[in-house]
This record gives structure tokens, sequence and C-alpha cells, in this order.
């Protein structure tokens, strides 16, 4: 089997490398690819791959650029920290996305539904759903404009504006500008995510997703990682992976 890896973060790449030697180690792996530029000329100079692992940001665009030009004959693994509309999308078709930084688990798990699905991905109707998805992924959709909450027996609705963050913990709480927390119906931060602006939200980690203007400042460790200090509200520390800092560093100061 042959996995083309693309990835603009070379830490990244390389510890996506090492997992997959030890999931598949008879695969050859290519890559890893930074570009989307580079990309598109190797998908001119190469045969395609049996698998693709990709992140969507890449440094000069988004790596479905790559792939809309392209006649597609193989399935995609997204690695990534965004979300938008080919996570929901990729879903439904039954290829899978990891969320960075990317586990071992889930990433053999998602190897095992390539190998269960191979035979679906000759499927020419298949191929034509995932051209149009490409097709599609760039067309303007609407965003939540308020959440509604819980407020004991009754139901109220808090603006996009007053949102600092969504917490996960037993069930998913919404935390606004003066730090009430209050009880969603939601099931998931991905679902959440969904709903919401990727250029003001953004996924911290498994247990946040939080909102631009109530980040006041971050910092740095010796280890790589940033804490995340809130405006205006009292949370405990907030953390960005060593793997996700140079993806928040980008996304904070875009």
């Amino acid at each position: 089997m042959r996995i083309l890896i693309i990835e603009d973060e070379s830490l990244v790449a390389e510890s996506l490398i090492k997992l997959v030697k030890q999931l598949e180690p008879s695969a050859t792996i290519l890559g890893p690819l930074s570009e989307v530029k580079q990309a598109i000329q190797w998908f001119a100079d190469n045969p395609q791959p049996d698998l693709i692992l990709s992140d969507i940001q890449l440094a000069d665009g988004i790596s479905l650029d790559i792939f809309a030009g392209n006649t597609l004959t193989c399935p995609i693994i997204f690695t990534t920290a965004y979300n938008e509309y080919a996570i929901r999308a990729f879903k439904v078709n039954s290829i899978d996305y990891l969320l960075k930084p990317v586990d071992k688990a889930e990433l053999g798990a998602a190897f095992k539904k390539f190998h269960l699905m191979q035979s679906k991905f000759d499927d020419a109707g298949y191929l034509r759903e995932i051209k149009d998805l490409f097709v599609n992924f760039n067309s303007p959709k609407p965003f939540k404009e308020r959440f509604a909450v819980h407020i004991g027996r009754s139901v109220t609705l808090v603006p996009v504006q007053n949102i600092a963050c969504f917490l996960k913990e037993e069930l998913i709480f919404l935390i606004d500008h003066e730090g009430t927390r209050f009880i969603t119906d939601y099931r998931s931060l991905d679902e959440v995510e969904e709903l919401v602006n990727s250029k003001v939200f953004y996924r911290a980690n498994r247990q946040n997703l939080i909102h631009l203007p109530f980040i006041e400042s971050y910092r740095g460790d010796d280890t790589g990682k940033l804490t995340l200090k809130m405006r205006d509200i009292k949370t405990n520390d907030l953390i960005i992976s060593k793997e996700k800092a140079a993806d928040f560093k980008k996304w904070f100061d875009q």
C-alpha cells in the first residue's frame, strides 16, 4: 500500500510518519508534501497512491485545491485542526478525519475502516460524490448567530458575540462573556464546530472551543506548548499542545 502524506508542519509530519510505520509497517510512505503547488505537481508526475493522509490548511492554501483539479481515485483521511464543511461531508461519506494531535488508536481505527471499505473507493458514483464535495467546499454557509442554553427549567438564547468559549466535560457547556456556565443540548464539540466560524473560533484541544475576542494573550514554555489567558473571565489554564502551537499562532494572527 502506498500512503501519501500532505502536511506543512515538519514536527507533525515526522510524528505522523512514525505512527504510520508502527500501524502499517508494510506500507510505502510518500512525501511529506507541504504546499498546494508542490502537491499539484506531484500528482501531475506520479500515479495516485492508495491512500492520502492530508492536513486541510497548508502554507500556501487549502489542500482541497490540490484535488479539485484532479480526478480523485483514492480516499483521504484528513489530519487537521480545522473542521468546516469537510469534516461533516467526509464523515457522511465514510472518509475519516483525525483531530491534531493525531492519536495512535484513532489512526489505527481509520486504517481499519479504509481496509474494510477499499472496494467502495473503486465505485464511480462514489467518486463523483467526492468530486462534488470538493467543488462545493468553498461555498458559503451560514453560521449560527445565537445558541440556546438552559437556565433551570427555562431556555434562553446567548448571542455569538457574548460567547467566550464552549467546554466539554460530562456535557457541552457554553461560557459567556461574564464567565457564566450554561448547559447546552449538543452532544460533542465537533457538532458545535460545524455551526461557528473557524476564523474566530478555535479548537484549542479536546475540551475547549474558544472565541478569538476573548483571548487576551498566550505564552509559550520550554516544551513548545502554549498557555492561553482569557479576557474578563476566570477559567482553568487553556493549553495548546506543541503539535498545534504553530497552527494556533497562524490562526491567531491571520
